[in-house]
This record gives structure tokens, C-alpha cells and sequence, in this order.
């Protein structure tokens, strides 16, 4: 009997993007199918093991014991089918495909990357910001920077450094208001955040400044870093930014820390990527290049 007969491959690949997902009309736009079809296919799945792998509630689906039981290996075996594509694709060539959270690559990971070139001229790499998620089963990603709470179930993950955030502005916008002395004086200039941003509350908290007696205009950058950073070097308000980010802009004297008071994030940057390529040479050599170029003390 041919295997396709014996074993519901695509059928699997819709259960692990349910499972993922956790939604039947998302997975469907992700696989180019219909909510029917892919009701159908984890239909033809549960037939062929015999039982049921979701278990349907109105407003959500939870995974049953034996969908429990399945979900880990589908999504490893997965990502080795795609590790195979790709070094078939690749050939002897080796490449080193990351995805990173746009700041991280733009701030520190593109400014580093020669360093490990330099070490590892044979690999070639190839970097790609974004702030979504990568999906290793369906992107040609080796490894993704991430940041957040973590780990992530199926991957192999990696905390790699929690930076501190303190503000920063331009040595103009200082000037402008004859100085920046005290906390408080902040309260003078708009401040760059986003409409939901509690980092500025907790630095004021901490400095015990009042914010309801101050000016607290605002300058939204949606949460972005680069573009925080970006505003605050132009000159339109006051940034939370980590040092970590900004080395060369506070040397040069393009940024200026007026204060030693700073707090710490919890999210956590991650290397992560899918357990089926955790003995691959050049993920080896990125992760341990990656643990030494990386200042210890912030992680």
C-alpha cells in the first residue's frame, strides 16, 4: 500500500496549523483552503486515529489528550521535511537565514554581523526583519530572534539578554528648555510612546514624580523602537531607550542620558529554532558566536 494511503500527510499539516492557530477559519487562510476543507481533513484524521484530536467549544478549541499527544512530533517531523528542502535547495552552499524583530536587527545584529563573518567566512547570511511571528514549517528562517515572555512550545529557545530603559533626548531639545535637571523637567517635553505605553509610568513612579501636574504630550511611535529612536535624534520629544541599543548616539553625543535611573524590562530577546536543527553546524556556531558577542551582564 502506498504510504500516502496508509498516513494523512496533509491532514497532519492542517492539524498542526489548527493546533497552532487554535482557529479553523485563520488556519484556512493560512493554507489557502476553505474552513470546509479543513473541518474535512482533521475529520479524515480523527478516523484514522480512532479519536478525537480537538475538542470543539464555542468560542475556542482545546487540544484532546491524544491531539496532546500528537502535536509535539507532527511539528517536529514537520521541520525536519522543511530542513531537508532547504539543504536540497541550498546545495553545498551553507546559508544562515535569520529573522529578527526589526530593532534588534537594525540596531545591534546588522552592525555585529561582520564580526561573525569574519569568524565563519563559509556561511552566508541572509537577514530579514519583521514583527510577526516566524513560522519555521512554512519560511525558509534557520533561526528568528524574538522577544518576549517565552519559551515557545516546539522550539529549541535561547533567552539572550532583558535590557534596561531609561529616557534619552537630543542635547537641542535640552537646550530648549534651558536644561534637564530633574525628573520632573521631562514633564516640559512631549514624550514618544505609543497610547498604551506604561514604561513611562513606572520610570515617573520611581522617581517620584507626580505626572498629573506636568505637561504630558505625546508623540505616538506605535511601540516601535527604531522609530522612537529616530524621533528622539530628531529632536521631537523624549525616548525610553534601552543603552544597549544606542551606544554610538550617546558616544558621539547625539543622545544625552540625563539620569542613572532606569528600569527592566521582562520580556526577554530568544534565539529560537526548531528542535530537528539544534545539531546543525552553522546554527551551533551563530548560538555560541551570538553567547559571547552579547554583553554577559545584561543577560
Amino acid at each position: 500500500m502506498k504510504l500516502s494511503r496508509q498516513f494523512p500527510l496533509n491532514a497532519l499539516r492542517v492539524f498542526e496549523t489548527v493546533a497552532r492557530l487554535q482557529n479553523f477559519t485563520r488556519a484556512g487562510d493560512e493554507l489557502g483552503m476553505t474552513q470546509t476543507a479543513v473541518s474535512y481533513q482533521i475529520k479524515l484524521l480523527e478516523e484514522h486515529l480512532g479519536e478525537a484530536v480537538f475538542i470543539r467549544k464555542p468560542r475556542a478549541l482545546q487540544l484532546t489528550l491524544a491531539g496532546e499527544r500528537l502535536l509535539p512530533r507532527v511539528t517536529e517531523a514537520f521541520g525536519l521535511l522543511n530542513d531537508a528542502v532547504n539543504q536540497a535547495r541550498h546545495g553545498a552552499d551553507e546559508i544562515l537565514e535569520i529573522h529578527s524583530t526589526p530593532t534588534f536587527a537594525s540596531h545591534w545584529l546588522a552592525r555585529n554581523l561582520g564580526a561573525f563573518q569574519l569568524e565563519y567566512p563559509h556561511i552566508a547570511v541572509r537577514l530579514q526583519r519583521g514583527t510577526q511571528l516566524t513560522n519555521f514549517n512554512r519560511e525558509p528562517a534557520d533561526v528568528a530572534i524574538r522577544i518576549g515572555i517565552g519559551p515557545w512550545q516546539g522550539l529549541v529557545c535561547h533567552p539572550l539578554i532583558r535590557l534596561s530603559y531609561t529616557p534619552m533626548l537630543s542635547p537641542r531639545l535640552a537646550k530648549s528648555i534651558g536644561g534637564v535637571s530633574e525628573p520632573g523637567d521631562l514633564l516640559k517635553l512631549p514624550l514618544i510612546s505609543d497610547d498604551d505605553d506604561g514604561r513611562w509610568k513606572v520610570w515617573f513612579a520611581e522617581a517620584g514624580v507626580d505626572t498629573l501636574q506636568g505637561n504630558t504630550r505625546r508623540l505616538n511611535a506605535f511601540g516601535a523602537l527604531d522609530l522612537e529612536t529616530g524621533a528622539a535624534l530628531a529632536g521631537h520629544g523624549v525616548a525610553m531607550l534601552s543603552p544597549f541599543y544606542v551606544q554610538e548616539e550617546l558616544a558621539s553625543g547625539r543622545l544625552i542620558q540625563p539620569f542613572d535611573l532606569s528600569w527592566t524590562d521582562d520580556n526577554t530577546y530568544w534565539l529560537v529554532y526548531p528542535h530537528g536543527r539544534r545539531n546543525l553546524p552553522k546554527i551551533k556556531a551563530f548560538q555560541e558566536w551570538l553567547t559571547r558577542a552579547l554583553p554577559a551582564l545584561q543577560r
